[in-house]
């Protein structure tokens, strides 16, 4: 005889409600295990992520390899930070190398304007200077026309008429333009 007490057979209206009752707590097993694996994982990796951070404590600590990571990280940040000065100090140079070549195109321009402005007022004092002269001419000329002008109009029969005269021949023979009062 077993140490078990003897049970007695199910019936066959409890056999669905046992197999229920069963898979139901075959499933808050499996629910449970699921659970406590989790954590055994969780631990693991706690574990594990303790241990790696206790092994890089160890390494961070060691006096040379933190003087050399120390180095490391300074050359980095250095070497950076250097680079950009080096480029700011390129950018500076190209920009006062253009500045001074357009400084130097407007010095130019500026000289080149001040001989334009220089060589017209001297031409305008030689201007100046011959004016009078000019005046006198244009004087000495206007008198001059007042003076041959008719006399060489008054030569020709058309220009005879524009003048108000008469076109005539005179008792030698020679062509004349005459003005008569009225």
């Amino acid at each position: 005889m077993s140490d078990q007490p003897e049970f007695p057979e199910p019936s066959r209206e409890e056999l669905p409600e046992t197999l229920t009752r069963l898979g139901d707590l075959v499933l808050e097993l499996n629910d449970y295990v699921q659970d406590q694996t989790k954590a055994i994982n969780h631990a693991t990796t706690a574990a594990n992520e303790a241990r790696r951070a206790a092994k890089t404590t160890m390494e961070h600590t060691n006096p040379e390899q933190y003087a050399e990571f120390a180095v490391d990280l300074i050359e980095n940040r250095t070497g950076r930070i250097i680079d950009r000065m080096n480029d700011v100090a390129s950018g500076l140079i190209r920009a006062s190398n253009h500045t001074q070549s357009v400084l130097k195109e407007a010095d130019k321009d500026r000289s080149e304007a001040q001989r334009r402005v220089w060589e017209r007022e001297q031409k305008l004092d030689r201007f100046r200077n011959r004016l009078p002269w000019f005046g006198l001419g244009a004087v000495v000329l206007a008198l001059a026309m007042t003076v041959t002008l008719p006399r060489f109009l008054a030569s020709y029969g058309p220009t005879c008429a524009v003048l108000g005269g008469v076109w005539t021949t005179t008792s030698t023979g020679t062509d004349v333009c005459a003005f008569y009062l009225e």
